[in-house]
């Protein structure tokens, strides 16, 4: 945990020189009766979408953009389907500050992931993954053949704004 939260500027770092994650009170929860209140704001409203756009990310990989600041006014969540092309990998990154929760639609995923990338788990078509803030990784698809499909939701409503590439530290 003191390795993640040095990468992680949003963890605080207490008297004994280790890393926490925030309180709540450090944070920007919102009482009941503030979502009350929100839910009676004129402006709040239920919104479909359909992720019809794609980019190019960061981590060099194609994303159908879906809920975000940018498209609903998202405040505190961003979701997004992410297509790995056949033989395709992702960049090595990492995400400042947010939380990121990955289902797998399509495909056989191997995510390499640590300070040398030394780590992996592959994910298939079912699986849930859960990738902590500022945890460098890198998303392979195995398959030569079929692309990989994916739900991406983070904690965030940027798509893109606090993902940093990563070099990893070479194995020795």
């Amino acid at each position: 945990m003191s390795g993640q939260g040095a990468l992680d500027p949003s963890f605080k770092r207490t008297r004994s020189g280790r890393f926490r994650r925030p309180l709540r009170s450090e944070t920007s929860f919102q009482t009941p009766r503030e979502q009350i209140n929100t839910m009676n704001d004129a402006t709040a409203k239920v919104q479909p979408l359909r992720p019809d756009r794609e980019i190019m990310t960061k981590q060099r990989l194609p994303y159908f953009v879906g809920i975000s600041g940018q498209t609903v006014g998202a405040s505190g969540l961003s979701m997004h389907l992410v297509v790995i092309p056949p033989g395709a990998r992702a960049a090595p990154h990492l995400h400042i500050g947010y939380e990121t929760g990955i289902y797998v639609l399509e495909g056989v995923v191997c995510t390499r992931w640590g300070v040398e990338l030394e780590n992996e788990v592959v994910s298939q078509a079912g699986d849930f993954l859960f990738v902590p803030p500022g945890v460098p990784h890198e998303a392979i698809n195995l398959s030569a053949t079929e692309p990989a499909r994916a739900v991406v939701a983070r904690n965030h409503p940027s798509e893109q704004d606090l993902v940093e590439p990563y070099v990893p530290r070479p194995r020795a």
